[in-house]
């Protein structure tokens, strides 16, 4: 009789888990508080419109948010790691992801107001001047930077593990997972960078001064090639480490 092999340490194996379920379920309820951000349902076109007006700010932090829980998603299905550490920081995602949707939504919504003049409707009834902005521009990099090392850290314990062999990996896998890594430690540099930038604002600073740390954010273009880099440095180690043991 054949007998199994064993799995390796910290391999949750092949099936969902409840910790992947309690992910999802904390995306789906974030995303629902994004949602329902109204008193009541609109009862005139006036209301409707107004409601309408809406729809970019949720769009945009529905948009990060599936980010998030596809990274996660991700994550979950190449590596099936388990383990203390794996499960203290999707936990901790979840946490920051239920700590910042609101927020975020407010946030979006005081932006969107702000580049469209006053169209857009205004969620925020105290931001009047660059201390204002300049606020929102801090807590949205630092959150974003925080949720960004979570899923870094998530890829850097899989390329770790494997270095360590507790996970066998190929070589495109475990290149992917470093190149993940080198991405995501990418937004956390642009988050901490805008949220630098707002901080170091003037309180009597003039409107293009406080859209720099908001255009800091179009460097995350370069992610790409940020991932490219990060998985080709990755390949030629995971390379030169066979050689050697061959």
């Amino acid at each position: 009789m054949d007998q199994q092999a064993t799995p390796p340490a910290g391999w949750r194996g092949g099936g969902a888990t409840r910790l992947e379920a309690f992910v999802d379920a904390a995306f789906a309820f974030a995303v629902t508080l994004l949602v329902i951000s109204a008193d009541r349902v609109p009862d005139s076109v006036r209301a409707l419109v107004l409601a309408l007006k809406q729809v970019p700010a949720f769009a945009a932090g529905f948009a990060l948010l599936a980010l998030f829980w596809y990274a996660h998603v991700r994550w979950s299905r190449h590596y099936r790691l388990d383990g203390m550490l794996a499960t203290l920081l999707s936990l901790l995602l979840v946490f920051l992801v239920l700590v910042y949707v609101y927020p975020l939504r407010l946030l979006l919504g005081t932006f969107f107001a702000w580049i469209t003049a006053g169209w857009l409707p205004m969620p925020l009834s105290d931001v009047a001047g660059a201390p204002q902005i300049a606020f929102v521009f801090v807590f949205c990099g630092l959150a974003f930077a925080s949720m960004s090392a979570c899923m870094g850290g998530l890829y850097l314990l899989a390329w770790r593990r494997r270095r360590r062999r507790q996970l066998a990996l190929d070589a495109d896998r475990a290149a992917d997972a470093m190149g993940e890594v080198a991405a995501y430690g990418y937004f956390c540099a642009v988050g901490m960078l805008s949220a630098l930038v707002a901080i170091g604002l003037p309180e009597d600073a003039v409107p293009w001064q406080v859209a720099i740390p908001g255009t800091l954010y179009f460097l995350l273009s370069l992610t790409g090639l940020v991932h490219v880099l990060g998985r080709r440095r990755a390949r030629r180690r995971v390379e030169a480490e066979g050689a050697a043991n061959a």
